[in-house]
């Protein structure tokens, strides 16, 4: 089967031809992209989907996806919603993308809130963590959630047998936090979670365990600060190689070292996240892709397809909302 992946073209802060260049390269005889954009755009043969109008970063997402139906990136949200592609990557607003998602691809039944669950490479392989931005004012029961959909991720898709869940906070200890994560820990640690307790910052990548759940303020701040962190020791270290002549030698015989801790650390390596929780496939990009973050998005969609990301969360996924709704609500009554 060849995966449709929508392209937004006008998403993100680079030009639309560098997001072409990118989806160009991830074409496949198995990966089929298709370029939603402005008529005057070379697509350079690739299936393209005139849109009109963009919906710009600084945007409010409702207002956008209301009053810019036309536009590349609800447009080609909506043709995940439609059946005209299998799955869409975005670099473009997220709020926007989510509010496009939410009224064209729709939750799966009974969740809360989508969550963007991000793959961060780590000493002991690879970690989700959950959620990266789509819900910067969450509630105790959306992180319970989280957990869940970050559990079966990884369960399904990285391969992790009995994935321990953590949860993000400034201390280990369990009443250390703010009052989300305090109530967020007791419905944690009451779940059928495998639940490891607390997670600090400093410890993202040593892998201590494999799903990392917070509110999307918390976890794009968390995740933003370490990929700045990241590339900013590998700009101080080609720094440091190239200032002597000794410094070159010794650059040159760890060269095939430092590029494979570029290539594993660099998250324009993954490309993004994908949105749990949706009926549909949908992977956000950063703003700030390149043609090399783009290329590796759009097979980062057509992997989700071809390991049936959604459909796993379909099917595993019901009876964890249940224990997430009577846990958050005794009642029985959802919670939006």
């Amino acid at each position: 089967m060849r995966v449709r992946v929508a392209v937004d073209a006008l998403g993100g802060d680079r030009e639309p031809a560098e997001i072409v260049a990118g989806a160009l390269a991830a074409a496949a005889d198995d990966v089929r992209p298709i370029i939603y954009g402005p008529a005057d755009l070379d697509t350079h043969g690739l299936e393209h989907v005139v849109t009109q109008g963009i919906v710009e970063m600084d945007d409010k997402p409702a207002d956008a996806v209301r009053n810019k139906q036309d536009s590349s990136l609800v447009r080609a949200v909506r043709a995940v919603g439609d059946g005209q592609a299998d799955a869409i990557v975005s670099a473009g607003n997220t709020g926007a993308v989510l509010a496009a998602s939410l009224l064209h691809v729709r939750r799966l039944p009974g969740v809360f809130r989508p969550g963007i669950a991000v793959v961060i490479p780590t000493d002991h392989g690879p970690c989700v963590l959950i959620d990266a931005g789509a819900t910067a004012d969450a509630k105790p029961e959306h992180l319970l959630q989280f957990g869940h959909m970050g559990s079966i991720f990884a369960q399904e898709v990285l391969g992790i047998e009995r994935p321990r869940v953590s949860l993000l906070s400034i201390g280990e200890e369990p009443e250390k936090g703010n009052q989300l994560t305090l109530e967020a820990h007791a419905l944690l640690a009451a779940s059928s979670l495998r639940f490891a307790g607390n997670t600090e910052g400093r410890t993202l990548l040593e892998g201590e365990t494999d799903v990392i759940v917070c509110d999307g303020f918390t976890g794009n701040v968390a995740l933003k600060t370490l990929e700045g962190t990241v590339r900013s020791l590998l700009i101080a270290l080609r720094a440091e190689i190239v200032e002597t002549a000794r410094g070159k030698v010794g650059g040159f015989l760890i060269r095939p070292a430092a590029a494979r801790l570029r290539t594993r650390l660099d998250p324009e390596t993954t490309g993004g996240g994908y949105l749990l929780g949706l009926r549909g496939l949908v992977v956000i990009a950063h703003g700030s892709s390149s043609r090399f973050a783009i290329e590796n998005a759009v097979r980062m969609a057509a992997l989700g397809i071809d390991h049936d990301v959604v459909g796993r969360m379909r099917e595993a996924l019901p009876e964890r909302v249940v224990e997430s709704a009577r846990s958050s609500n005794p009642s029985g009554t959802t919670r939006g």
